[in-house]
């Protein structure tokens, strides 16, 4: 007898709170708008990616261009140094040395001035994939490498129109070039990608030093610590390496990497031999980074691939994030 009492109960209960539940209901009244709801964030924004060639945060990656640039004294101040990711300090003729300058991550309006193209540097472009190449003309019989090899030519030759005499300065080292005429010559010129760099805390060990000097037969570098702007500001032939931008050229991390260099088919008009500058296989490297230098080694195995750096004891050679200078040096000095 009790249990249909218990039923009517419970249903006449569920008829109550049918109406209360409604009313509970998400809908805005009449007359306001609808509430977003609040959801709280799961999770931790994520960290930028690190740029393969600085170790900066960046947004995107951008095509890479590689420019053949002055390095005497004639030649100087350069514009747009201050503006690369890597510098290449290559050997050439008569013991002097020459830059070659990669850009990517940012790029200079201009950049100068602009010189002529040696066999090293078709060895080097590989690793970025092909890159734009700017340069201001090479040996005749050069020409077929460069047709060949894995780049875009975007030389004075075949890009007249981004090339300009620049006031003030003597040929040949007024040539200077507009760097959005030189990518657009050369839009399915790669982007920036990993060639082999980790950047990060520096390994354990080192040895502090205030400075640091590399010499080529006809050229030498100094690379001097400066804690105040956490940079090797860098010198040549006792003179500071002024930009013309304005200021002292540096870098947070110099790498001297030692390679093998020899003579090249090629050789100037007063026969002194272009070097070829080995930079696949194994070899040894000085790294310069927060007031210390390190012991590395390094390794690249074909062209297309990077050049890896590691510690004497297998790991990764770090970078300080920042512009890398890469001095391409040899213990032995090329036979004149």
């Amino acid at each position: 007898m009790r249990l249909p009492r218990i039923i009517t109960v419970t249903l006449a209960g569920a008829a109550v709170l049918l109406p209360v539940a409604a009313c509970s209901s998400d809908e805005p009244a009449p007359g306001k708008a609808p509430q977003a709801a609040t959801v709280a964030p799961s999770e931790e924004p994520a960290e930028a990616p690190e740029h393969p060639f600085t170790g900066e945060p960046y947004d995107k990656l951008k095509p890479v261009l590689a420019v053949k640039i002055e390095n005497t004294a004639a030649g100087k101040p350069q514009l747009g140094l201050k503006s690369a990711d890597i510098v290449y300090i290559e050997q050439v003729e008569a013991g002097l040395t020459r830059l070659m300058v990669i850009f990517s991550s940012k790029l200079p309006a201009k950049v100068g001035p602009v010189r002529s193209a040696r066999v090293s540097d078709l060895h080097i472009a590989p690793q970025f994939g092909k890159p734009a190449f700017s340069y201001s003309g090479a040996q005749t019989k050069m020409l077929p490498l460069i047709a060949e090899a894995s780049l875009f030519d975007v030389g004075d030759t075949r890009n007249p129109g981004a090339y300009f005499r620049q006031p003030g300065r003597f040929a040949p080292y007024n040539l200077f070039a507009g760097t959005k005429q030189l990518l657009a010559k050369a839009p399915k010129a790669s982007k920036a990608k990993d060639i082999g760099f980790t950047f990060g805390d520096a390994p354990e060990g080192g040895v502090e030093r205030k400075a640091y000097t590399v010499k080529w037969p006809a050229a030498r570098f100094t690379f001097a610590w400066s804690g105040q702007r956490n940079k090797w500001m860098i010198w040549q032939d006792g003179k500071k390496n002024l930009a013309a931008e304005g200021g002292q050229l540096g870098a947070p991390t110099i790498v001297i990497q030692y390679t093998k260099t020899e003579r090249s088919q090629f050789h100037d008009k007063n026969d002194s031999y272009t070097p070829l500058v080995h930079t696949t296989g194994k070899g040894t490297a000085i790294v310069l980074r927060d007031g210390k230098a390190f012991k590395a080694n390094w390794e690249r195995e074909s062209e297309k691939d990077g050049t890896t750096f590691t510690t004497e004891s297998g790991e990764p050679m770090n970078f300080a994030p920042g512009q890398v200078w890469v001095a391409l040096a040899s213990r032995k000095p090329v036979i004149p």
